[in-house]
């Protein structure tokens, strides 16, 4: 008896799974070689650093009243010489006291260079992307460092990301590590904090290890002017705009590299409901970038850009239909006469994915201070059943969002993230 349809589809499931599973095993293996090759490096950056170029931090807010005041204090107390840094704060059309609170920051530090660009519906709200573009023409410095409205950098932050940047011609940015400010508030907090460090530490050490690749976060990063203006900014009809410049630094022939010790601390969703939606906008920013490049894929001769073009085509597409059409496959098993006619221990095979899913998510864990321990690990097996299935709901819904946005002729909206 031959192989029926739902044979090949489980078949297809199971090879796409584990094909990312085994992705990931060397990306885990490789971010920790880059943490232990890092461990032995000894960089004192306040004697080591010899060149302050002029930098400028670009800071777009659009109803930030919550955490704004918090942020530009912490701007502001960076060790770097104050005559080589401007803060450019986007005052992006907001509606609350953003504005109100940042006239009283720039009255309070009126002796340092604290710029403040304010919108309006005409030249404003149309995304972080524009307000990048704006701040990015007012500003004066040699590099840009872009942080998010919720960020407080820890003090020398800057000082590593530049120091990176200054000390290698083949980097074209250098991006920094972001830690969960609210990692303990609830449950989503405690995911988000362990999601956020095994993506740092697996697929941006990882793919810095074996390929030289990293992709820009959207925060605490720093970028070469020069090659600002030869890209001519942002894309405004990016939403994921962090990772569509990436691509676009990939094909002008540089290398976006990964400093681990320029920290900063963010605030990330604290209700389901705001998380959905902010990772939502991911997906459908990053399917918009993977569109964007795959039509002309096969001109393209660039390899860190064809190597990550199927590195979100395996995460987006690939391993997104593989588990839907397991879940899909299991339920029909539960409740219909619908089964797979293949004989083999596949419960043993699921057993053992599980299995990987927990050790390299753990790994991670070890090369982050305090986190490697019994509590996180009890999560992470958690994550699988909870945390991660509603991943999936997040990338159809940003795939359908897509899609629906290019038929209807949408353009790039700000999404504002719910701050506590």
């Amino acid at each position: 008896m031959g192989l029926n349809v739902i044979d090949y589809l489980f078949l297809y499931s199971l090879l796409s799974t584990w094909l990312l599973l085994l992705m990931n095993i060397f990306l885990t293996f490789s971010g920790y070689r880059f943490y232990m090759t890092f461990l032995n490096k000894k960089i004192d950056i306040l004697k080591e650093m010899k060149e302050f170029p002029s930098v400028s931090i670009l800071i777009p807010a659009h109803n930030e009243e919550k955490v704004i005041d918090k942020t530009i204090r912490a701007m502001l107390s960076l060790n770097y010489p104050e005559d080589k840094l401007e803060v450019i704060v986007i005052n992006d059309n907001s509606s609350d006291n953003t504005g109100k609170i940042l006239e009283e920051l720039k009255k309070s530090y009126s002796n340092r260079n604290l710029k403040i660009i304010t919108t309006d519906k005409i030249t404003g709200g149309k995304g972080k992307s524009n307000a990048l573009n704006i701040g990015y023409k007012n500003s004066k410095g040699d590099y840009i460092v872009v942080y998010d409205a919720d960020n407080t950098p820890e003090k020398l932050a800057l000082r590593y990301l530049v120091y990176s940047i200054t000390n290698s011609k083949e980097l074209g940015a250098v991006i920094g590590k972001f830690r969960t400010r609210n990692k303990n508030k609830n449950f989503l907090t405690r995911f988000i904090n362990i999601e956020t460090l095994s993506f740092q530490w697996m697929a941006q050490a990882g793919r810095w290890k074996l390929f030289r690749l990293c992709t820009i976060p959207g925060t605490n990063f720093i970028i070469r002017r020069s090659i600002l203006e030869k890209l001519g900014g942002w894309d405004i009809n990016a939403i994921a705009e962090d990772t569509e410049i990436s691509f676009r630094i990939y094909k002008m022939g540089y290398r976006i590299g990964f400093m681990p010790l320029a920290v900063t601390w963010e605030q990330e969703p604290e209700k389901l409901k705001v998380w959905f939606k902010q990772r939502t906008r991911w997906a459908k920013g990053n399917i918009y970038v993977l569109v964007k490049y795959l039509r002309n894929i096969y001109k393209e001769k660039t390899k860190s850009v064809l190597f990550d073009l199927y590195y979100f085509f395996s995460v987006y597409f690939l391993f997104l239909s593989s588990v839907i059409l397991s879940d899909i496959i299991f339920i029909l098993g539960l409740f219909t006469n619908i089964k797979i006619s293949l004989s083999g221990s596949f419960f043993i095979i699921w057993i053992l994915a599980y299995v990987l899913f927990i050790l390299e998510v753990s790994i991670t864990l070890t090369m982050e201070k305090g986190e490697s321990n019994f509590k996180n690990i009890l999560l992470v097996a958690l994550m699988y059943f909870s945390y991660c299935q509603l991943w999936m709901i997040v990338a159809v819904k940003g795939v359908v969002l897509y899609f629906k946005d290019v038929l209807l002729g949408r353009e790039a909206q700000w999404y504002k993230t719910e701050r506590f």
